[in-house]
């Protein structure tokens, strides 16, 4: 999704992702997990923005 940053599942079975990239990627990716996997309910999305700080070489899944 040309998007750099990581997502891991909580212990609560949340999702947590960090992510950077253009807007317009962004809000692709906003709207896929809004979606999910076909077996999965998402019941809230909570999306906070920051700056940009260019931290991320590429987009990882945190086990």
């Amino acid at each position: 999704m040309n998007v750099k940053g990581w997502v891991r599942n909580c212990i609560d079975g949340s999702v947590e992702i960090v992510a950077e990239g253009e807007e317009d990627a962004l809000f692709k990716l906003i709207n896929e997990v809004k979606k999910g996997p076909p077996a999965a309910v998402v019941e809230n999305v909570d999306v906070s923005w920051e700056e940009y700080r260019g931290e991320f070489d590429d987009f990882v899944i945190i086990r």
